[in-house]
């Protein structure tokens, strides 16, 4: 599996390093089964994160053709309000300093990033994921509608507004979509997507390197609804 995690300016580190370190370890676990790659909507570039000017470079842009998974992380920055999200026309560039999260989520509309998403979640051969506030840009995206997802727990309503249906657990998995909550999830889903594409041996074997001992609740769209709920 080929996973490319995605670089925006304002992304929160995190999001982007706890996914990559899993599903790096859990490519050198499988002798090779993994490999990750970090990309752009723009191709190689340095890309700032929203925390302190951090920089991480973007090695290739963002293929949706290719087989595999595609990540995408939250923003890092100061908790605003769900309205404070720029016009599609903004004409912004780069994260500027203590700007709310929603804000700079929204100004990946303005980039050719939705597009490729877009095609991304319609190519059979790609499997979606999100950390955070990443499934809010695939749902101020339209992209969202009707699917079931996670976010950081102050996102859950705005998630609810684009037409998904919000759900309050750790990682939920609705088939070639796979969200994770707040910002430490990006560890629980890397180990999620480990044991579903690659078998829980693996996925132990990383947890154990990690030291991290996986917590919260895997909501899968299998099995019966609940009634009365």
């Amino acid at each position: 599996m080929h996973a490319q995690i995605v670089l925006f300016d304002g992304f929160d580190p995190l999001d982007v390093i706890a996914p990559y370190e899993v599903l790096h370890a859990g490519g050198t676990a499988s002798a090779g089964a993994v490999t990750v790659e970090l990309v752009t909507a723009e191709g190689p570039r340095e890309v700032v994160s929203g925390t302190g000017g951090l920089a991480l470079r973007a090695t290739a842009a963002l293929d949706p053709r290719r087989p595999g998974l595609v990540l995408v992380p939250g923003a890092s920055g100061r908790v605003g309000e769900p309205d404070e999200v720029p016009d599609q026309d903004a004409g912004a560039v780069g994260p500027q300093e203590d700007e709310p999260i929603p804000v700079l989520l929204g100004r990946t509309l303005t980039t050719g990033l939705p597009a490729l998403l877009k095609e991304a979640m319609d190519n059979p051969e790609v499997l979606v994921g999100t950390v955070c506030g990443g499934s809010l840009v695939l749902a101020m995206a339209g992209l969202l509608e009707g699917r079931r997802a996670t976010t950081h727990h102050l996102g859950l309503d705005m998630l609810d507004a684009t037409g998904a249906h919000a759900v309050n657990a750790r990682v939920v998995d609705d088939g070639d979509l796979v969200t994770g909550a707040g910002v430490t999830s990006g560890l629980d889903l890397g180990l999620y997507l480990l044991e579903r594409e690659l078998g829980p041996q693996i996925a132990h074997a990383v947890e154990e390197l990690f030291a991290y001992e996986r917590r919260g609740t895997v909501w899968c769209a299998r099995g019966p609804e609940p009634v009365g709920f």
